[in-house]
Formats: structure tokens, C-alpha cells, sequence
């Protein structure tokens, strides 16, 4: 029988157990391990084997990744390519047909950023166009041709042209007409961004960077948009572009199964995206660095610059607003700024933070309603969003249009042609000032209620838009008093008969001062900001206000809106920005109630009773259950594998003795039985080979943050607690985040009795309100129409389920409500 078919022994289990490796030698045992695997792949069938496992993992879902057996198992793959192009030699010597390997090897990481360097441009080529045109076409129509949007049709004239028809002249039906369009808001839900960076650290999320993912997405997107709601499409772009990589990546075989090569991709791609959202290469890169990536080694940020560099270079070459910028906000600035004007970016940037932190806790108490009682209302709370903000949004100038151009007008300079809404009129400047400053603090609200729902929301530009239009206000309110007290000793920098103050400049300072109190990212800001406007000029100011947003930020909590919806969610993220000092060793966190397995005596029956439970990722290897002496670790998934290959072979019996570390003794003589004997007389199972014999340990005394630590850098699933090598505990990455919220909520302490009244009560108005409204329809169609409803009911399992190594399934994550 051929050890690929079978891992049967006949062999009795010996008395003495092989030696583990010592703890310091552990982690370069793997290494060496996978190259020991590598060497006899074509013999044992052992890569075969780890292909197959690793193709199971693949679909499960809500799991996280090994990177330390990612990483064994990618050296034993590299090992046995270079065996196999062993045979492309010519009489001992590499030949033109082993460099053509090499260099197609070697070549094929870069064909791979390329092709979705060039697929990410495209894609966001064709949504900016389409989002253009839904946007103008929900307010009129080109009589010269329906498929043009207002820019088109009236090309080369500012203010609109005789063949830009309204849809009718009477205001009330216009109104009706964008209500109505603005209903049909796609249910493509969310950004993306905090699972996007829980996928990079490792998090498992089965479908969420699929095809169906991307298809919908890149559909709903521009609908969601131009639907008038508060939500930006940079959140989003991000996340089509992730998926972009994904799905392209796993099209070659070498790159399919491999965690490791595929987290670079992705985090390319994440810069890819924020480079065409914003028109800014070098802010994508710096984006994806500081924010979205755990780690972001030399060869991924060259990566991540290509891929930038190919995305941005095909946006600008298909031009999609025929203007030869990238994106519609992109502006240049003639006039410089002045000293005493730090005096105002110093106030933008204080709103920066606190508008940061308003948005933060506001929106996610709203997520805490809408996931307790609108779960089973998704459809008609994006609808009934939809529609509010257009009601709300028509009236005033600056939320009526899309938040884009709106920024477009906000960042632009006065003296070129006629103002939007006679926003460089000095007689409606009073006017202009109440309009921006209801725009600003209508679309705070607006954005506080819409981030989170389920259609495509990003952030970013809503947040920039809050921000343009605060910045804008006090530019207009700094020039009204220059030009009041002209020859005042503050404005002595001024030069006479010159413009003293650009107002537009105070915008891109309040865009920029929002994005980053809203996100807690500072240098890609900066970066993003002076590649929109190329004003090497204003980068001072921006660094000043960046500055003092994050400052202010820092007062009211770490992290932003990505983080704390990452907590919210439960998502098992330890996040490597973070310091910690919590002064307890790892035996404080760990767990010490461990279901392990004795390394021989288990009968398959009880083997697979354990699996059947579903409760644990894993189990450690113990020599028996007195002495703990640990052994090793195996998956559920190996021995779930193992079972099920031994079964297609022949019937298995439930008293068939199971072991999981052969004897040394008996270590070649097992393989021979694994190989000739007959698995219908076999009296062991022999599941050794699937047993990691190196896994990551600790001592009980080792402090909690060294713990987090490899956590972080190394990427185990699990690490088990060893105490002169007898196992007496294990921890995961979800005990340690446990640990840390409850030590914030104990330094911390918050009663939210009064908020969860306040949600009841909220609930119970809505319910009136919904009966209310059902039955007026019921009674005026005769009965023939009933709106009923269903009640949430309790929050099924399965789907929200967060397994991370060794922990109970029904343990359904930690929910930072109190963090709010």
C-alpha cells in the first residue's frame, strides 16, 4: 500500500516518546522540518498532502491563519521547485531552459501586480464615469444625448448650456424626481477597510474578496453614490481594489494556496486603491504602510509602489473626466500663506479631532442600535436613508450636489470665471456662510446616521466634504475681516491691492484636518494632500493642522473610525501601533482548563466524538493525562483530513487505537507497516505525521505584552503554556484582547443603562410609527397590501462566529460597546 493512500501502523506503540526540541531551537525546527518534508515530497506524498490541507483551510471560515506554518510550509514548496528544475540542466550545468524558469519565477510576483495594477485603473476609470453621470442625471438630462452628463453636454461653458434640460421647471416635481432617484440605493453593504486589515493580519473571511464581492460592489458602487447618500466611494474603492488582487492572484497556482505572498498582494492593492480614489501614487503606498498593513516588509512597499504607479498611470490615460486630472478635487494654488493665518489652521485642526471624535462615538452607538433591532430592516433602513437625505439635502446648495464637485467648488480659488451659488460674491457672502455652516453640520449628522449601513460606504469623502465646507467658512469669515480692518497690525504681512486670504486653501486644510481625525492617520494625509494640489508651498500648514488633529485625537482615544469598528465587530486584530503595559505574565490570560489528546490510548470513537463537538480549532499532544508532558499540537482540520483519507481507503473501526507520536524505537518500522500492511487488520492509526512537533510555546511567567508581541510578529494561531515541559495552558489572540478590554473597562468605567433605555425607546417609536404606516396602507388598498414584520429574534450562530485557535465556538467575540 502506498503511503500516499494510508497512514495506517500495525506497530504497537513504544514506550519512549521522540525527544521534543528545546524552546530555544523551536521556531528554526519548522524551518527545517518543511526542507526535511520538501526533500522526500515525491517520495512520501508529503506535499500532496500539506496542498490538500492547505485547500481545506482555504473555506474555513472565520478563522485565522498560521503564518509560522504558512512559512514552513512555503520553504518546502521553494525546496521542491528547485529539485524539480533540477532536471532543466544541461550535463551538470543550468541551461537557457532552467534561466528561462528562473527568470519567469523570479518575473511572475511582478506580471501578477501588474495585470491588477491595470484591472484596478480600469475599474476605477469606468466607476468614476458612471458615478458622474448618475449623479447629474438624478437632477436633469443632455438633450444631444442621454448618456452624456452635464460636463459633457455643456463642454467649454461654465454655468450650463440650452441643451441641459431640468427635468421639469415646476420646483415641487423636481423634487419628487430626486426623491425618487434617490430611493434606489443599491444594499451592497459597507466600506471594508476594518475587514480588509483584519484579512491582511490573517483573519479568514471567506468570500468577502470574491468574485461576487467585486462584481457587486463595482455595480452598486456608483448607484450608492449617486444616490445622494452621505458616503464616499474611497472606503469602497479600497475594497474593490482588494478584491481585484485577490481573485487575480489566486489564477496562478503559485500563489493560490500561499497566505504569505497573497497578503502582499493585497496590501499592493490597498495602495492601488487609495492612489485612484484620490489621485495620489505616493499617499496609496503611505496609505496602505500606515494604516491598513500589520506588516509591511521592503518587498512589499516596492509592491505596493508598482502597483500604485501601473493603477494611477491607466486612470490617467483613459482620462474620465477629459480634463487630465485624476480626480474632480484636484486644484492648484497661486497665492502663499501668511504667519498670522497659523492662528486659524490651529483652530481647523482642533475641529479635525473633535469632529474626529464626535463621529466615532455617535456613529458607533448607532451601529449598536442598528445591529440590536434593524439587523432584519437592512433593505428598508438603506431606503428610507436614502430618501431622508434627499429631503434634507435638496434645499441647500452645497449637500445637493455630489460631495466631489462640491469640494471641487469648495477647494477652488476666487477670480476665475463666475462663482457656484455666488460663492465669491462679496454681497452673498453672509448667505454663503449659513449655507456652509448648515452643509457642514446637516452632512455631520447625516454621516453619522449613513457610515455603517448596508450599501457601499466609505468615510473619506464625506469626512473631507465636512471638513471643505467648515474650512471654507472660516476662509470666508478671516477674509470679511481682513477686508473690514485692512490696515490692522494683525494683517501688516498683507501686500495692498493684492488678495490676502484664499479661502479655498482654509477648505483643503479642513478636508484634510477631518480625514485625519477621522481615520488617526497623519503622514499619508499630508502626502495625499500636496499630490492633490502639488502646492509644495502649503505642506507646512497641513502638517501643522495634521498635527494638531492628531493631538487633540490622542485625548479622546487611540484609534480610528477602521480600529474601533474592528473592536465593535470583535474581530481578532491585535493591532501593532498599540503599546501596552499591562505587568502580568501570560499565566494571568492564559487558559488552563485544555482539552488535550494522550499521545496514545484514544480510540478513533472518542477521536471523533472530540471533533464532532465543534468546540476547538486544535488540540495539544500530551504524553498522557497525569504527566502533560507536551508533545506537540495538531488542527482539527489535519486530523479531520487524516480520518477521512484513511476512510476512503478501507472501513474503519471506532476501537481502532489511535496515536500521535510514534517511539523513536519504531519510527522506520512504522512507515514500512504504513506501506505494506493491510489497513482491514490494523489495530493503530497512525496520525504522527500530522502532528506539528515544533509548535510555538511560552513560559507561564513570560509578561502578557511579550506574548501579544510574537502574536503579532510571528503570526501563530495559538501558543501553548509550558512549565518545565509539562503543558499548563494556552492562549489566543481573542484571550488577549479580553484581558485588554477588560482592564480599559475597569480603568474606565461606563454605565450605559441610560443608553440602552434610550435604544428601547427609540425601538419602540419606530414600531409605532411602522404599524402606524401599515395599517393606513392596509385600510386604503382594502387589505389588499399588508407591510407586516418580523421580529429580530435572537442573533444566529454561525455566521458571526470568530474562531481563533483552541476556543469554544459559541464564544461569539468581545463587543466593545463599552468602548464607545
Amino acid at each position: 500500500m502506498n503511503v500516499r493512500q494510508s497512514s495506517f501502523s500495525l506497530a504497537p506503540p513504544g514506550p519512549g516518546l521522540e525527544r521534543r526540541p528545546s524552546v530555544v531551537s523551536r521556531l528554526s525546527s519548522v524551518f527545517s522540518n518543511a526542507d526535511q518534508e520538501a526533500g522526500s515530497a515525491a517520495r512520501t506524498g508529503a506535499g500532496l498532502i500539506e496542498e490538500e490541507i492547505a485547500e481545506i483551510k482555504r473555506y474555513e471560515d472565520f478563522t485565522t491563519i498560521d503564518w509560522v506554518q504558512d512559512a514552513a510550509r512555503e520553504q518546502a514548496k521553494r525546496k521542491a521547485r528547485r529539485k524539480q528544475a533540477a532536471g532543466l540542466y544541461d550535463k551538470g550545468q543550468p541551461g537557457w531552459r532552467y534561466q528561462l524558469w528562473r527568470s519567469y519565477d523570479a518575473a511572475q510576483a511582478w506580471i501578477v501586480v501588474t495585470i491588477i495594477g491595470i484591472a484596478i485603473g480600469l475599474n476605477a476609470a469606468l466607476l468614476n464615469i458612471i458615478t458622474e453621470w448618475l449623479s447629474d442625471v438624478k437632477m436633469g438630462y443632455c438633450e444631444t444625448g442621454f448618456y452624456l452628463n452635464e460636463n459633457f453636454c455643456c463642454w467649454g461653458e461654465e454655468n450650463g448650456c440650452d441643451q441641459w434640460h431640468r427635468w421639469t421647471g415646476f420646483e415641487p416635481l423636481n423634487y419628487f424626481i430626486y426623491f425618487v432617484f434617490a430611493s434606489f440605493a443599491p444594499y451592497a453593504a459597507g466600506s471594508g477597510i476594518s475587514e480588509i486589515k483584519c484579512i491582511i493580519a490573517g483573519f479568514v473571511m471567506k468570500g468577502f474578496l470574491g468574485w461576487w464581492t467585486l462584481i457587486i460592489k463595482s455595480v452598486c458602487l456608483p448607484l450608492a453614490i449617486a444616490s445622494g447618500l452621505s458616503v464616499g466611494k474611497e472606503g469602497p474603492s479600497v475594497h474593490y481594489a482588494v478584491c481585484t488582487g485577490n481573485v487575480i492572484s489566486r489564477l496562478f497556482d503559485k500563489y493560490k494556496r500561499n497566505a504569505s505572498k497573497t497578503r502582499e498582494f493585497l496590501s499592493a492593492s490597498a495602495a492601488a486603491g487609495v492612489a485612484v480614489a484620490f489621485g495620489s501614487p505616493i499617499g496609496g503606498v503611505l496609505f496602505s504602510l500606515e494604516e491598513m498593513s500589520n506588516q509591511f516588509p521592503l518587498k512589499t512597499l516596492w509592491r505596493s509602489y508598482f502597483c500604485a504607479l501601473i493603477a494611477t498611470a491607466v486612470l490617467a490615460a483613459m482620462n474620465p473626466f477629459r480634463t487630465g486630472q485624476l480626480v474632480m478635487f484636484q486644484v492648484e494654488y497661486k497665492n502663499d500663506w501668511h504667519f498670522f493665518e497659523l492662528l486659524f489652521y490651529v483652530l481647523i485642526g482642533i475641529f479635525g479631532g473633535l469632529y474626529g471624535a464626535f463621529v466615532i462615538k455617535w456613529n458607533l452607538r448607532v451601529q449598536s442600535f442598528r445591529k440590536k433591532y434593524l439587523k432584519e430592516y437592512a433593505v428598508l433602513e438603506a431606503t428610507l436613508l436614502a430618501a431622508g437625505t434627499a429631503i434634507i439635502a435638496y434645499p441647500n446648495a452645497f449637500l445637493r450636489i455630489d460631495m466631489t464637485e462640491s469640494m471641487e467648488i469648495l477647494f477652488s480659488e476666487c477670480g476665475r470665471g463666475e462663482s457656484y451659488h455666488g460663492l465669491c460674491e462679496p454681497d452673498k457672502r453672509w448667505w454663503n456662510i449659513i449655507s456652509l455652516f448648515l452643509a457642514t453640520f446637516l452632512r455631520l449628522f447625516l454621516v453619522i446616521l449613513s457610515y455603517g449601513c448596508k450599501v457601499p460606504a466609505g468615510i473619506f469623502v464625506p469626512s473631507m466634504a465636512i471638513g471643505a465646507s467648515f474650512g471654507r467658512t472660516i476662509g470666508i469669515l478671516v477674509q470679511a475681516i481682513h477686508e473690514a480692518n485692512p490696515t490692522s497690525v494683525f494683517f501688516s504681512a498683507c501686500k495692498p491691492d493684492e488678495p490676502c486670504i484664499t479661502p479655498g486653501t482654509y477648505a483643503l486644510l479642513g478636508a484634510a484636518a477631518a480625514l485625519s481625525g477621522i481615520m488617526h492617520i497623519t503622514i499619508s494625509v499630508v502626502v495625499i494632500m500636496f499630490e492633490l494640489t502639488g502646492a509644495l508651498n502649503y505642506i507646512l500648514p497641513t502638517m501643522i493642522v495634521v498635527g494638531v488633529t492628531k493631538a487633540v485625537s490622542e485625548l479622546f482615544g487611540k484609534g480610528g473610525i477602521a480600529d474601533r469598528m474592528i473592536w465593535f465587530s470583535g474581530m481578532p486584530f491585535l493591532d501593532s501601533k498599540e503599546e501596552h503595559n499591562f505587568g502580568v505574565p501570560v499565566s494571568a490570560v492564559m487558559r488552563t482548563s485544555v482539552v488535550s489528546m494522550p499521545a496514545h490510548g484514544l480510540t478513533l470513537g472518542e477521536v471523533q466524538s472530540l471533533l464532532a463537538d465543534d468546540r476547538y480549532q486544535g488540540f495539544p499532544v500530551v504524553e498522557d493525562k497525569h504527566t502533560k508532558v507536551l508533545v506537540g499540537y495538531i488542527g482539527s482540520t489535519e486530523l479531520r483530513y487524516a480520518i477521512d483519507k484513511m476512510s476512503r481507503t478501507s472501513p474503519l473501526s471506532e476501537t481502532a487505537k489511535c496515536t500521535f507520536a510514534p517511539s523513536s524505537a519504531n519510527l522506520s518500522s512504522t512507515s514500512l507497516n504504513n506501506i505494506h500492511g493491510d489497513s482491514s487488520h490494523s489495530s493503530t492509526l497512525d496520525f504522527s505525521r500530522y502532528v506539528d512537533a515544533t509548535p510555538v510555546t511560552a513560559h507561564p511567567r513570560l509578561p502578557l505584552e511579550t506574548v501579544m508581541e510574537l502574536f503579532q510578529k510571528i503570526g501563530p494561531r495559538v501558543i501553548l503554556i509550558e512549565y518545565h515541559g509539562k503543558l499548563t495552558g494556552l492562549v489566543t489572540v481573542k484571550d488577549c484582547l479580553k484581558y485588554q478590554f477588560k482592564v480599559e473597562a475597569a480603568e474606565n468605567p461606563k454605565d450605559d443603562h441610560r443608553i440602552e433605555e434610550g435604544q428601547e425607546q427609540l425601538w419602540a417609536l419606530f414600531q409605532r410609527a411602522g404599524n402606524w404606516f401599515s395599517g393606513r396602507v392596509s385600510r386604503y388598498s382594502g387589505g389588499r397590501i399588508r407591510l407586516t414584520s418580523t421580529s429580530g429574534g435572537e442573533r444566529p450562530l454561525g455566521r458571526g462566529q470568530i474562531l481563533d485557535g483552541d476556543e469554544e465556538v459559541l464564544d461569539e467575540g468581545v463587543e466593545l460597546e463599552s468602548r464607545r
